[in-house]
């Protein structure tokens, strides 16, 4: 495993008290170029007014669990704020995993981006389509690191 530092990873900003909900959001991905796709998607969440960007954990690169034949793995931890409700908040990251190409062919598969909700707010919620907190993210090394590596206290 390794941690490394990229154009927006890490970065803290002042946090725009105007969006409702704070949101801890794991990505990951290991097909293609990680680091210009993650890049990318700062960029993208930057421009778009639904939310605002807080803060951003360095990259860690670690092996797959689950499925072993594959490339590593990219993870970090970004924190969003926005005004979207925790089920909004799911769609659409389900839109921008679409937007980066993601496809579900089997579980623990490679991809182009994931894109997990780990905190909302605090909230506990247990339905069918989402689950908050994140189950087992406490187990994964590629979500607790990360989250270790940020500056602001979750």
């Amino acid at each position: 495993m390794t941690f490394f530092c990229d154009r927006f990873f890490p970065i803290v900003k002042n946090e725009n008290k105007n969006y409702k909900y704070k949101a801890v959001v794991g990505i990951g991905g290991n097909k293609g170029d990680m680091r210009k796709r993650f890049r990318n998607l700062y960029m993208y969440l930057l421009k778009c007014p639904l939310i605002s960007i807080s803060e951003t954990s360095s990259i860690l690169k670690n092996p797959p669990f689950g499925y072993l034949e594959q490339d590593d793995f990219y993870n970090a931890i970004i924190v969003l704020r926005t005004s979207m409700s925790a089920k909004a908040f799911l769609k659409f990251l389900l839109h921008v995993e679409k937007i980066f190409k993601r496809e579900r062919s089997f579980k623990n598969a490679p991809r182009t981006l994931d894109l997990d909700i780990i905190f909302f707010n605090n909230m506990q919620i247990r339905s069918k389509n989402l689950v908050i907190p994140h189950p087992k993210w406490f187990e994964r090394e590629s979500v607790v690191l990360p989250l270790l590596n940020l500056k602001r206290k979750i």
